[in-house]
């Protein structure tokens, strides 16, 4: 890939990304790439910004060839989802400002050398599945939206337990009455589905994996299924639906209402990350302290 103008944000107020992003636009623009900030990126680098093309995190995948990402796995969440919406497909580099990170794999001193890969042609690309999801209510489709880590059902913090019921590819599952359900990807899968207790995916396994939250039962447990197949969850009339909400990615979602039917499935499109030096069982022993004693 030809990289001709590179994108770059940062976490809101992420004082400690200043300096980086200052030197990261200088050196860039040393070796005759473009450099476009996010407004809030620009106002970060301060002075060294000036004069550098600045645009809103929606309007930047349309301007640019790659984005660097300066923060934790949110910003990078919030940045796919425009990606996806702008229609685009650009490779992301994501580094990490945070104390987790496990999408933003790019350590602060691996930032110029996977730059320079990246320019080079040297870089290597994972591509992750995303999931596709779709709401309909009695009145027809109302919602779609794509997300790369997952797609949860939670109850408001003063709600009783909810009851969901589940199907997978037309075939009926399970009821849960649980404190909630969720759908991940591969990718998703070390994030709140580990939280909750559900299985490691290797991000290349092409899988969807269904874990309840905090369920009524024991023997509602984790299960990992084919990547090909779609879920569908229905909420049950008695089931506290009023108190019910989807959320994707844990960057937006709404209130869920008796007799809607959501659809998850996975999506034609996939977001590319750049892939850091180490391969992924160095970032799970590194990140999540993997196999440790």
């Amino acid at each position: 890939m030809t990289v001709r103008r590179v994108g770059i944000v940062a976490k809101h107020n992420l004082v400690a990304a200043s300096e980086h992003l200052a030197r990261l636009g200088a050196w860039l623009g040393a070796r005759g790439v473009d450099v476009v900030y996010a407004s809030e990126a620009a106002a970060l680098a301060g002075a060294a910004s000036h004069g550098a093309r600045t645009a809103t995190r929606e309007a930047l995948p349309c301007e640019v060839d790659l984005i660097v990402v300066l923060g934790g796995d949110g910003t990078l969440l919030a940045m796919a989802a425009r990606i996806v919406q702008a229609g685009r497909d650009i490779p992301i580099l994501g580094v990490n400002f945070g104390s987790l990170g496990f999408l933003t794999e790019i350590r602060i001193d691996e930032i110029i050398p996977s730059l320079e890969r990246v320019l080079d042609g040297t870089a290597a690309f994972d591509e992750r599945a995303m999931l596709a999801a779709n709401l309909r209510r009695r009145t027809g489709e109302v919602d779609a939206r794509v997300a790369l880590n997952d797609v949860v059902f939670t109850k408001s913090a003063l709600s009783r337990m909810i009851e969901l019921s589940v199907w997978v590819n037309g075939g009926f599952v399970t009821r849960v009455k649980a404190d909630g359900l969720i759908i991940a990807s591969a990718t998703g899968s070390t994030a709140y589905n580990l939280a909750a207790g559900g299985p490691i995916v290797h991000p290349m396994v092409d899988a969807l994996v269904l874990t309840p939250i905090a369920p009524h039962t024991l023997t509602h447990r984790p299960v990992i299924i084919p990547g090909g197949a779609e879920v569908e969850v229905r909420m049950e009339a008695d089931g506290a639906t009023e108190d019910v909400f989807v959320t994707y990615d844990g960057q937006s979602g709404y209130p869920v209402e008796e007799g809607d039917l959501v659809r998850v499935r996975k999506s034609d499109r996939t977001l590319r990350l750049v892939k850091p030096a180490r391969n992924y069982f160095e970032v799970l022993r590194e990140k999540l302290k993997w196999g440790e004693r």
